[in-house]
């Protein structure tokens, strides 16, 4: 198990791109299963679930080739379904949990799809009943083999339908969103998820040949087409990455550039840092953040302690709740993160308490942070990181602190970000992979 070394304490400056959407490549990548032609992919983000996912596509028959930096070709003109009643499938399929979305095009191309029950952060929670509810909608037959954890759907003809999915899930939007595109008839689609992310997926698939209408909403109409043809696709930036790095910016005191954000993207991602003090300038598409002693957490209007809380989008997304909660460690005033959707998100809160932080853990869904204000500066320790997002607030709470922090298990933070520890060298940060 890996770890990294970190000296904190030190400011940083200069630039960085932010890598390829994490969760917009376990969408984009599944989508290949939808063609028999050649689909080109630029931006991919090399980091462990996204390499997984690639090499469970190997497996299932699809022709991979890396053409370029962070770009590669796929055709999926020989796929093995059988692969799927293997018992390296469901070794593989287990241990990453975007792979439930290879099930809406297996299904919707070859009439099956199978997915051992997925892995992936333990952070509560995280059910897959709007997946198969939907596929069920469209026709489809569900089995669940309980001693086995292996889930199984199966269709001769899907039909398009009308459905209200129960929860505006963006993994299941995704998958039910493929399976309709080569459906019989007209599906529509309400309560659907509509980040971004869901937008490049339906963008791409319109390119294929898909039909899909009400794009950017939450209702999605999409009229079933019998072919789907290749395309060529760039990922956005990863906005997780970009609020990563402004949060970083504001705990080191930092000066540095984030370039090439797809800013109107981001949503209110700026304005939530912004209502924590922190500046920052959109310069084109990049956004400079400045070097700041002092940031101050904003109020209500009455006058009342800022709540942050996440929301399905365009509200803030989960993945950055973390980060907001380790930088208002280091503001001025009080904030209270109330984390919705997952119940197991903010138990690394421990490790903040024991490097100093004030933070009143009021249930699993709610913290309460009181900024020191940079009056105590956070002290170096030994933790371990538990899921992807609080591994990468562990770094900077890190990258901020006094003197020497190991962080362990680093695997779950490589999981999402791509050679982090290299990219922030590049900015002066003293962080040793071990």
């Amino acid at each position: 198990m890996g770890a990294f070394e970190i000296i904190g304490g030190k400011k940083l400056k200069g630039e960085i791109i932010p890598q390829g959407a994490k969760n917009e490549a376990l969408q984009i990548l599944c989508a290949v299963l939808l063609t028999p032609e050649k689909v080109v992919i630029s931006n991919i983000p090399d980091i462990v679930d996204v390499n997984k996912l690639i090499d469970l596509l190997r497996d299932l028959g699809v022709k991979v080739e890396k053409t370029g930096f962070e770009e590669y070709t796929f055709q999926a003109d020989n796929v093995n379904v059988d692969y799927l009643n293997s018992a390296e499938f469901k070794k593989k399929g287990g241990a990453l949990r975007g792979s439930i979305m290879i099930v809406g095009p297996l299904l919707s191309r070859f009439g099956k799809g199978y997915i051992p029950k997925p892995g992936g952060d333990k952070i509560g929670r995280r059910r897959l009943d709007t997946h198969f509810i939907g596929f069920q909608k469209l026709g489809a037959k569900f089995i669940f083999d309980e001693a086995n954890d292996f889930y199984k759907v199966e269709a001769g003809n899907l039909k398009g339908c009308y459905m209200l999915l129960d929860e505006a899930s963006v993994t299941g939007t995704a998958n039910i969103l493929m399976a309709a595109v080569l459906a019989k008839g007209t599906t529509t689609i309400y309560n659907a998820a509509c980040e971004p992310y869901i937008q490049q997926l339906c963008k791409m698939l319109n390119r294929m040949g898909a039909k899909i209408s009400g794009i950017g909403s939450n209702l999605l109409i999409i009229e079933g087409v019998d072919y789907l043809k290749g395309t060529t696709h760039r990922m956005l930036p990863d906005m997780i990455e970009v609020g990563s790095f402004i949060g970083l910016a504001a705990m080191t005191q930092s000066e540095i550039t984030i370039k090439n954000v797809h800013f109107d993207e981001l949503g209110v991602i700026p304005s939530v840092f912004q209502r924590l003090g922190i500046k920052l300038e959109r310069r084109g598409d990049d956004i400079y953040i400045p070097s700041q002693e002092n940031y101050e957490i904003d109020t209500f209007i009455d006058g009342s302690i800022l709540t942050i809380s996440d929301a399905i989008w365009p509200g803030f997304t989960p993945d950055l709740l973390s980060i907001i909660l380790v930088v208002a460690t280091q503001a001025k005033g009080t904030a209270l993160i109330h984390q919705k959707m997952f119940e197991s998100r903010l138990f690394f809160v421990d490790k903040l308490i024991d490097m100093g932080a004030q933070i009143i853990l009021c249930d699993p869904h709610r913290a309460t942070v009181i900024g020191l204000n940079r009056q105590h500066q956070l002290k170096g320790i030994s933790m371990t990181s538990p899921d992807i997002r609080a591994g990468v607030s562990l770094l900077i709470a890190a990258l901020s602190a006094n003197g020497k922090s190991t962080i362990h298990n680093i695997e779950q933070i490589d999981r999402g970000y791509q050679n982090i520890d290299t990219r922030l060298q590049k900015l002066g940060a003293q962080i040793v992979r071990k």
